[in-house]
């Protein structure tokens, strides 16, 4: 079974790319202050949820990297905090994906509580 078959993955590489579509219409002045930072841990979402995947035999560091995922999935969740009070997102786009990214985190934390089921 591969990584990309999970749900958190999926559905976190879904956000990401949301994320990276809607950062487009930024000021370039944000460029590598919000933009960077709000696609860059969107992205983190998924490759720490593929880093962990690799290593889910050692339970301890898989749990840690389900927790490293979690931090990103948050992280992304204050960045579109700061987008919105920025007034470069509406309140319905913040929603939307303040929504989705909740959702990715109950897969995770799923992922982080119960490592036998993802061996």
């Amino acid at each position: 079974m591969s990584f990309k078959s999970l749900l958190a993955y999926q559905k976190g590489f879904e956000l990401a790319m949301e994320v990276y579509e809607l950062s487009k219409t930024f000021p370039k002045s944000e460029l590598f202050g919000l933009t960077s930072q709000m696609v860059r841990s969107s992205r983190s979402v998924c490759s720490n949820i593929a880093e962990g995947y690799r290593k889910r035999q050692y339970e301890k560091h898989f749990k840690s990297k389900m927790s490293d995922t979690d931090s990103e999935n948050s992280e992304t969740q204050l960045w579109l905090d700061f987008a919105l009070a920025c007034n470069y997102i509406s309140e319905k786009e913040r929603t939307e994906l303040q929504f989705k990214s909740e959702e990715i985190g109950k897969f995770i934390n799923y992922m982080m509580n119960n490592p036998n089921k993802f061996r």
